[in-house]
């Protein structure tokens, strides 16, 4: 009978420890509490379905279903989408922002 309550009593306890780091509250700003947090997710949104596009247009012209001509005209655009949301991300103007060009952008248009 000693070691059931003393069983049920290590069981709350492990409850216990394992919780708390979830029920503390640690001042800090959930990841969408703000607009800029809002903002950036969306943000990430766009990169990630913009890459997956850009993996899958690979992909089927490897595998011959996307032909030589159809692939340089998809391949631009994609490329200029995920680069202006990785330029967002990081802070830095896009590239069609009238601003002057980072050196690293100029490397990513010339792709094309």
């Amino acid at each position: 009978m000693i070691a059931l309550i003393l069983g049920g009593l290590i069981a709350v306890a492990a409850v216990v420890i394992v919780a708390l780091p979830f029920l503390r509250e640690t001042g800090e700003p959930e990841l969408l509490d703000s607009s800029e947090s809002q903002g950036r997710f969306e943000l990430m949104e766009i990169r990630d379905r913009a890459v997956g596009a850009l993996k899958e247009l690979e992909f089927d012209h490897r595998t011959g279903k996307v032909d030589d001509v159809d692939y340089r005209a998809l391949i631009g655009p994609l490329r200029r989408e995920v680069a202006a949301a990785l330029q967002s991300l990081d802070g830095r103007p896009a590239a069609g922002s009238g601003k002057e060009p980072q050196p690293d952008q100029e490397d990513v248009q010339s792709d094309d």
